[in-house]
């Protein structure tokens, strides 16, 4: 039986009520939350981006799920700076937190005005920044000097409970590299034979825990209603890789985005106004491995798709 979570999208939502949106969740029976972590928005219709670290220490108090977020090392933020955060959520909360670590996005990244590194140096970067938490995890004192410089960087507070480093990937080729390191794979919904060769991709490296995916619906009365949901609110999230790591402002994600078509949308976002259907693709996605599914209800009033999917779908996926 797959865990279902519920993922929390501070781009959409403000931040205290995203926090009451979290908190629903758990009293409706969702097992766990996952959130994003970004300095700006996509677009600049969904107007919004509290800061992550803030949120999830008031959502790990106020409610007993366990909690993930999806975040970048690196560039806005130094490898000691996350080691820490980390570590005090975990040190707080031990079980119940863990952090995906990916190469980042120039959208949340440009802000330091340094140069936006090419995918290849950005993956360095990160696994240098890997070790050096995980090392200021287990205690020690790191001085590291490569891609990112670490001087004298101790946690004073280490977990004694550590928090599980998760690979977030998109592509075959990040989950296989991703295997010789991560705790665990987070990606996101894509067409089955591409995730199952991610998932292959992963184990066959050595790939060792849990495999997680994070889905985006879009749910309501109408088709045509849930259609244009994902239309004005994800729209501009129908770009795939390189091009969602490379541009830098919401203007840019808008203005690439104009034209985008319903078989856009319907491959970046489940769409139907049918609970049954959602419950069928979710179940499918189980199938596939997955241990742990995050449902992204892509609108930003959640209370009603928290409500019917409670009631309806996850005991059908369960």
């Amino acid at each position: 039986m797959p865990l279902i979570g519920f993922h929390a999208s501070h781009e959409q939502i403000a931040p205290a009520q995203l926090l009451a949106d979290v908190q629903f969740a758990a009293q409706a029976g969702f097992d766990a939350a996952m959130c994003s972590d970004h300095f700006e928005p996509w677009s600049a219709v969904q107007g919004h981006s509290g800061f992550a670290w803030s949120w999830l220490g008031a959502a790990l108090a106020t409610t007993n799920l366990r909690f993930g977020v999806v975040t970048a090392p690196g560039q806005r933020y130094h490898p000691a700076i996350i080691a820490q955060a980390s570590g005090t959520l975990a040190s707080m909360f031990p079980g119940r937190f863990w952090a995906a670590l990916g190469s980042g996005e120039n959208l949340n990244e440009h802000i330091t005005g340094d140069s936006w590194p090419a995918k290849e140096i950005r993956q360095q970067r990160l696994e240098e920044c890997i070790d050096i938490i995980r090392r200021m995890h287990d205690g020690e004192e790191v001085t590291h000097r490569g891609l990112v410089t670490a001087e004298q960087a101790r946690l004073w507070d280490a977990p004694e409970v550590k928090p599980p480093l998760i690979a977030p990937a998109v592509s075959v080729e990040t989950a296989a590299r991703s295997a010789g390191w991560a705790d665990g794979l987070v990606t996101v919904n894509q067409p089955h034979e591409k995730l199952t060769e991610m998932i292959t991709a992963y184990r066959s490296n050595g790939g060792q825990g849990k495999l997680i995916l994070q889905v985006h619906l879009s749910w309501a009365p109408t088709e045509d209603e849930a259609l244009e949901v994902a239309r004005v609110q994800w729209g501009s999230n129908s770009l795939t890789p390189p091009t969602t790591w490379d541009l830098a402002r919401p203007s840019d994600f808008e203005e690439a985005t104009r034209e985008v078509t319903e078989e856009q949308l319907r491959s970046t976002v489940q769409i139907s106004a049918d609970l049954a259907v959602h419950a069928q693709r979710l179940r499918e996605f189980a199938d596939l491995g997955f241990d742990e599914l995050y449902l992204h209800y892509v609108g930003t009033e959640q209370k009603p798709f928290i409500e019917a999917f409670a009631e309806h779908v996850l005991p059908e996926v369960r």
